[in-house]
């Protein structure tokens, strides 16, 4: 805190390609996370971070900083640290909608994205008729001058799409019904090369 404050501050710092996030352990006020600071603790962001992984790191890193703020507190020796709100910015309740993949967008904001809602409520796109969801991506360094959504490579165990900016690479994709597969699993029997996502 201040940044962050709101229902999805986990997601939303790792859609917003923040380089860091941390735990703010703060007294109770009338505001939305408002309250003064007592302790606060930070942790990187990497680039192919989940939201579950994130989540499972700060849970653990607030169980340390409970355990060092308690004492203190009891004992009458912590001081508030007031929030400037000037630095404050709000991260809003994550809807099933913000998961669509928006290929237009350049490749780093959609992985992002990818990595942001997995494992809630997961990216998607369209295939066809078919809903696709898209567990988990990578950058790629080549880039293309296909137009945004079509598949340029769908083989050697590798899905790559273009993007407005860039290529992503497709590592965990499930359709209705079925269990998440790698890229690899995926392609046996599904030609996908020259599809066009999102339409």
């Amino acid at each position: 805190l201040p940044r962050g404050r709101g229902a999805a501050p986990i997601q939303r710092a790792i859609e917003a390609g923040d380089s860091e996030t941390g735990v703010t352990i703060m007294q109770m006020a009338k505001g939305l996370d408002t309250g003064d600071m007592l302790l606060k603790l930070a942790t990187p962001i990497g680039e192919n971070t989940t939201a579950q992984a994130l989540h499972d790191e700060l849970a653990a890193l607030g169980s340390r900083g409970l355990l060092q703020v308690l004492p203190e507190l009891c004992a009458g020796r912590l001081q508030g640290e007031p929030q400037d709100d000037s630095q404050a910015c709000y991260a809003r309740k994550i809807d099933k909608q913000d998961a669509l993949i928006d290929w237009h967008q350049p490749a780093s904001v959609i992985h992002r994205r990818i990595c942001a809602f997995n494992p809630f409520p997961i990216a998607f796109t369209h295939w066809g008729d078919k809903v696709l969801r898209i567990w988990a991506s990578r950058l790629c360094s080549e880039s293309t001058t296909a137009a945004p959504g079509t598949v340029v490579l769908a083989g050697q165990g590798e899905i790559r799409v273009a993007t407005g900016d860039g290529l992503l690479s497709l590592l965990e994709l499930q359709l209705p019904g079925k269990k998440p597969l790698s890229a690899r699993e995926f392609l046996n029997g599904r030609q996908l090369l020259g599809e066009t996502l999102g339409q």
